[in-house]
């Protein structure tokens, strides 16, 4: 009978550690919840601040203010603009007509050279002799 006691009591003290130790665990993850709610209330009313700095930045008055105080633009006049018949002739083009196209050349030169092995002077290539 005193085996069977002890037993139980065995039993006892090992459900009330294991019980214990669940409501550690929890009361930790309890808190650790907290503490996070507490970093995303604080990021939220970061962004929220950087936001409404932002809007206040970018706010279309004062930007019109700070360029007409440090950029000295004039107003636009109808008169700038002019016709299209006084405008100048077209630059001359560069490659005659059927000529192979000078940029499509230079974009194959660059390919080849790329597909080509890196040339270094501090380490030879393993099947290379000196």
């Amino acid at each position: 009978m005193r085996i069977i006691h002890f037993l139980v009591i065995g039993v006892l003290v090992f459900a009330a550690a294991y019980v214990y130790r669940i409501k550690m665990e929890s009361t930790s993850r309890v808190e650790r919840v907290l503490r996070l709610n507490a970093e995303i209330r604080e990021q939220r009313d970061a962004i929220a601040a950087l936001r409404a700095e932002w809007a206040k930045l970018d706010a279309p008055l004062r930007l019109q203010g700070l360029a007409e105080r440090h950029l000295g633009l004039k107003p636009l006049v109808a008169t700038q603009y002019d016709q299209l018949k006084n405008l100048p002739e077209r630059p001359p083009a560069f490659a005659r007509p059927g000529a192979p196209d000078p940029i499509g050349a230079m974009i194959n030169t660059i390919e080849a050279a790329a597909e080509a092995p890196p040339t270094t002077g501090s380490v030879p290539a393993a099947g290379d002799k000196q």
